[in-house]
């Protein structure tokens, strides 16, 4: 089954359309680790409130990725993300308008879902569309944009705060996602399933769930990538404030520290990974030695405590950056009209994770100080939940993947 790879011209202007949106979803995925203080003060929000409320995004997201895989194989990108994205723009104009808690969760939950596809959409066309030793490195750059907007949804929110407030902010984001749209249906191209409709009625989701090296995966998809977004799309910011003692505005420059260093890291990844991981066995290999590196980081942040602080967390993202050889892997061990339903069935494992990782570290927190442990170290017994979890599913992953 030929696949209907683009000239490098039309690649480049799809991946920068598609840039955007996933640049927009991380910016909304991360930007209630700078408006936390604000949100804690106007709704009196507890840390499993704040919790909760960032979780909702990852809940929302999650929920669409099975239903959204069939959709993303038969209709394509172009329809699916720019359609999803009008439901983000709903979500958005709610956020900026609640007056309450439950209308915040219900717009946060309104939000994941309509960026659901903005990263999964993508990578299914890049599968289609891209050279198959072009995928590590389109990954790879895509989350480098996500870093992007990782690092604009801490220091230029921050200071955008005391001009336009955070309701001000929100607005502003719901105009740039439907630009985001209108670019979507201009360049990216009409999706022409007609080469792979046979044998995609032959594709069951089932194949991909009783697959060997996908079940390989799936607790460090739960576990270790969601505890990575938990800490860097929320707990990092609040460490900082809490833990380390840093003012919000400290605490911004610190998650810039972060997000840049991200950006930075995924931008050489990208270049440089092709040239050690072009197949499935090197990527495995890589996850093998690389994957527990965080974990170590991780560690000497817990030893620290109220002494470790941005730079600890930046080296954490940092050393996390292995993770990212999972989601190009899962779709390169299936076929091509299979590659939307393996992809979107693992991002569900990721922000199923984040949901939960998110909500019970604040839980955790909160019911270690109402025991009158103290608040540093609730922080600590909460990363060291991650630990231990990160840590047996890493385990997992090496007895499953040793064959």
């Amino acid at each position: 089954m030929p696949k209907p790879v683009l000239t490098k011209s039309k690649a480049i202007i799809i991946f920068l359309v598609f840039a955007l949106g996933y640049f927009i979803s991380t910016l909304l995925r991360a930007i209630n680790a700078t408006i936390s203080p604000e949100l804690v003060s106007e709704f009196n929000l507890s840390a499993g409130d704040l919790g909760l409320l960032s979780g909702a995004y990852f809940l929302g997201f999650a929920s669409v990725q099975i239903p959204l895989g069939y959709l993303l194989d038969s209709k394509g990108p172009k329809k699916i993300v720019s359609y999803f994205l009008l439901l983000t723009i709903v979500g958005i104009i709610l956020f900026a308008n609640a007056k309450n808690f439950q209308i915040l969760l219900l717009s946060r939950l309104l939000i994941g879902i309509g960026v659901g596809a903005c990263l999964m959409g993508p990578l299914t066309a890049y599968r289609v569309w891209f050279q198959d030793e072009t995928q590590q490195r389109s990954n790879s750059w895509m989350l480098m944009v996500g870093a992007i907007g990782m690092l604009s949804s801490s220091l230029p929110v921050q200071y955008l705060l005391p001009s336009i407030g955070w309701r001000g902010v929100f607005i502003n984001l719901a105009i740039l996602t439907f630009i985001c749209i209108v670019l979507i249906v201009l360049f990216i191209p009409k999706w022409e399933n007609s080469n792979f409709e046979q044998s995609s009625k032959q594709g069951r989701l089932s194949d991909i769930w009783n697959n060997d090296f996908f079940k390989s995966l799936v607790p460090m998809g739960f576990f270790n990538y969601g505890s990575l977004f938990a800490i860097q799309t929320l707990w990092a910011g609040p460490w900082l404030t809490r833990v380390s003692g840093y003012t919000p505005e400290e605490s911004a420059k610190g998650l810039f520290l972060l997000y840049s260093s991200l950006l930075f890291s995924f931008l050489l990844w990208g270049y440089y990974i092709p040239r050690f991981s072009k197949n499935i066995s090197d990527a495995v290999k890589l996850l093998r030695w690389g994957a527990p590196l965080n974990l170590i980081v991780l560690i000497v942040i817990i030893l620290l405590g109220s002494k470790a602080g941005a730079i600890h967390w930046a080296i954490f993202g940092i050393s996390s950056i292995f993770l990212s050889l999972t989601q190009p892997a899962v779709g390169m061990a299936f076929p091509l009209n299979n590659a939307g339903k393996a992809l979107t069935s693992f991002n569900l494992l990721l922000f199923v994770g984040a949901f939960v990782l998110q909500w019970v570290i604040g839980l955790i927190i909160d019911l270690g100080m109402k025991i009158n442990i103290s608040e540093e170290n609730s922080f600590k017994i909460a990363m060291t939940f991650v630990l231990l979890t990160s840590f047996f599913s890493y385990l997992f992953f090496l007895f499953k993947s040793k064959n």
